[in-house]
């Protein structure tokens, strides 16, 4: 259904079967997801992120960065096509329950939890293995990096512990800083 809006993302993805997985996610997630800005306060994301659309802009360049930097073979080579696929991946969906499911009106400080259980919970219907959905939940669980603990100081989340955890939080920890420019397209389209 969305894969016009994602042709560029869609050929980062080296494996027919996943690409097909990442499909059936998009197609599985809220309609907000689409809509909403990356941020309700516009604090933390750059301005490309902020407005209609926004979330899918920050997601969009999470995932264009991982791909840049896995590109780079001093980067790329430490990691199989295989884990850079469900990285990419992950990245690309890793905010896809932000505002919960229902929607909510307010980011969801749990939310990295909520997609990961959601991969986990749906990975027959979103024709991935076990392993690869545990692999996607992982990453996306830890994707807040050390923002762990909720406005009360209840510790909720989990801080990144592997490599892999690691890599996607840098990617969407770069993709929310000010200081870094992704051109977009009138189409939600990254422009480079």
């Amino acid at each position: 259904m969305y894969e016009e809006q994602f042709t560029k993302e869609l050929s980062f993805i080296k494996d027919p079967k996943l690409k097909e997985s990442l499909l059936l996610i998009i197609d599985n997630l809220p309609e907000y997801w689409f809509h909403v800005p990356a941020a309700s306060t516009g604090k933390y994301h750059p301005e490309y992120a902020q407005g209609e659309g926004g979330l899918l802009r920050h997601s969009k360049a999470a995932m264009r960065i991982g791909q840049e930097l896995l590109s780079n073979p001093s980067i790329g080579d430490k990691y199989t096509n295989h884990e850079k696929d469900l990285m990419l991946m992950s990245l690309l969906v890793h905010d896809g329950l932000k505002l919960g499911n229902p929607e909510e009106k307010y980011t969801r400080f749990d939310h990295p939890i909520l997609m990961a259980n959601f991969i986990k919970d749906n990975n027959e219907e979103l024709e991935l293995s076990s392993e690869d959905a545990q692999f996607m939940a992982d990453v996306i669980k830890t994707h807040m990096g050390p923002w762990t603990t909720d406005y009360n100081g209840n510790e909720v989340l989990e801080p990144p512990k592997t490599k892999y955890q690691n890599f996607v939080h840098m990617c969407d920890y770069l993709a929310s800083r000010k200081c870094l420019l992704v051109p977009f397209d009138k189409d939600n389209n990254i422009d480079a």
